[in-house]
């Protein structure tokens, strides 16, 4: 019950993000070049304190996986945070659970997986429930926002993401926390120039509660939310972890609702609930309830 009750606290930890990087005043490559910064070095030391081996060794194999997801990673973050910018938390979010789908569409190609008509069915519903989100009926540019740009950063964050999922699938002699501090690491090393040759870098007029929550980005949705998750993630059953997952993005269109008072109307919602019961159909395991 407790490894649950911690991994419902770092699900509602990342459900929370979006409400902190939309009142941060920097770029969003700004932003995630910080998050990587503060967050490795927070689980290296970290690794000295609790019971997580932590090298910095690898083969020469890995050490490119790692540069490729490491980068991945952060502009993944960029197209994210830019997401949160130009549309709704809720659209973006729902954007970004679209990773398991990309995962879901190639992983036969990349992984060698079966095609399963569950899976199939799966996606049809993802898309069906984009569809509705993006709801071409509905006003597009509303205020400062921009619905289908933000739709579509959403969409290019989950296609980098999704690609770190299938790089870390190929990853070998490194433990999920070892991988973790290394694509941290590797994103910040790898944005800092990007952001060198794009932002002007001058911080001093940087107000109190914009570096507040840099660092609540940086520590705690980064660094503690990672220590967290890695310390309960054995505790779990797979099919545990995969339910309670679903407390990320549903926690940030509440709280987004009621902190921000966004709305979805009624035909959104049903995209939403599409998208998300996707990939949770996707996995269901019809075999073994045929034989009990």
């Amino acid at each position: 019950m407790k490894a649950k009750f911690i991994f419902i606290i770092v699900m509602l930890i990342f459900g929370s993000i979006g409400l902190f990087v939309k009142n941060i005043d920097l770029s969003s490559s700004e932003i995630a070049l910080f998050r990587g910064a503060f967050g490795s070095l927070f689980l290296i030391g970290a690794s000295f304190l609790v019971k997580q081996r932590f090298s910095f060794k690898t083969s020469k194999k890995n050490l490119i996986l790692l540069l490729l997801s490491g980068a991945a990673l952060g502009f993944n973050w960029i197209f994210l945070f830019e997401s949160y910018r130009y549309t709704t938390i809720a659209n973006a979010t729902l954007s970004y659970y679209f990773a398991p789908v990309f995962v879901m569409i190639l992983a036969p190609f990349l992984l060698k997986e079966k095609w399963t008509w569950m899976k199939g069915l799966g996606i049809t519903l993802a898309f069906v429930g984009f569809l509705l989100v993006v709801n071409p009926g509905s006003e597009t540019v509303v205020g400062a926002y921009n619905h289908p740009v933000g739709i579509m950063y959403g969409l290019l964050a989950a296609a980098l993401y999704t690609s770190v999922i299938l790089i870390n699938k190929f990853i070998k002699g490194l433990s999920d926390f070892e991988t973790t501090i290394m694509q941290l690491l590797t994103a910040s090393i790898i944005l800092f120039p990007y952001v060198l040759g794009t932002q002007n870098l001058i911080y001093s007029g940087l107000d109190l509660q914009s570096i507040s929550l840099l660092l609540i980005v940086g520590i705690v949705h980064t660094g503690v939310a990672y220590l967290l998750y890695f310390s309960v993630l054995k505790k779990l059953k797979g099919q545990t972890i995969a339910v309670l997952s679903y407390i990320d993005p549903i926690s940030a269109v509440i709280m987004a609702a009621i902190i921000l008072n966004e709305s979805m109307n009624l035909v959104q919602m049903v995209g939403g609930v599409l998208i998300l019961g996707s990939t949770f159909i996707s996995e269901m395991n019809w075999k073994k309830k045929r034989k009990s």
